[in-house]
C-alpha cells in the first residue's frame, strides 16, 4: 500500500513527529511504502477560496500544493500528523488540509484510507474535542475510511509523552 503522511509540526523531533516515525517503522516493516510531506517546513500558501480549481482542478497557487494532490491521489492512505493547537490542528497542516478543496470530487471517489496522529501537552477530557470533531466531519465528508484516530494526551515533550502512544503509533503503522 501507498501511504501519503502530511506532518504538521513546526518541531522537527518534536512528539508528533516522533509518533510519525514509529508510524512509518510499523508501516514499512508491514511491507507499505510511506512518502512524507512536512508542511511545516515546505512551500505552500493557503487556499484564496477563488473557486478557480472548480474542486476538480489545479490550484492557482504555484507552491507544492498541487504536486502534493497529486501525490495523494496516487496513494491508497493518508495519515494526517499534528501538534493540537489551541484545540485544532497546526496552521500548517491547515494550510494543507484547505488545499485538498483542490480535488475534492476526485478524493471522495477514491475512498482511500486515513488516520490521524496528535499529540497535546494537556492530559484532560478537553484537549482533543475539538480536532477528533474536525477530522471525523473531514473523514466523512472526503468519504476517508477511518482507520484510526491516536490522540495523544499528555504528550507536551517527547520525554513526558507515555510510551504506549509509541506502540500505538507502530501498531496503527502496521494495520493501516
Amino acid at each position: 500500500m501507498n501511504i501519503l503522511m502530511l506532518t504538521g509540526s513546526p518541531h522537527k523531533n518534536g512528539t508528533s513527529n516522533t509518533l510519525a516515525r514509529e508510524f512509518i517503522r510499523g508501516a514499512r516493516e508491514a511491507g507499505h511504502q510511506v512518502e512524507v510531506y512536512d508542511c511545516a517546513h515546505g512551500n505552500l500558501h493557503p487556499c484564496y477560496g477563488c473557486d478557480r480549481c472548480g474542486m476538480n482542478g489545479d490550484c492557482v497557487q504555484k507552491d507544492d500544493g498541487n504536486e502534493v494532490l497529486k501525490k495523494l491521489l496516487a496513494a491508497d492512505a493518508v495519515v494526517f500528523v499534528t501538534p493540537v493547537y489551541y484545540f485544532g490542528m497546526s496552521a500548517q497542516l491547515k494550510t494543507m488540509v484547505d488545499r485538498l478543496y483542490a480535488r475534492n470530487g476526485d478524493i471522495t471517489r477514491k475512498r482511500m484510507k486515513a488516520a490521524l496522529i496528535a499529540t497535546a501537552w494537556n492530559d484532560d477530557d478537553t484537549v482533543m474535542k475539538g480536532i477528533k470533531t474536525h477530522f471525523d466531519i473531514i473523514f466523512d465528508y472526503l468519504a476517508f475510511q477511518n482507520r484510526g484516530m491516536l490522540l495523544a494526551r499528555g504528550a507536551g515533550t517527547v520525554g513526558m509523552m507515555p510510551k504506549r502512544y509509541l506502540d500505538e503509533a507502530y501498531a496503527l503503522g502496521t494495520n493501516i
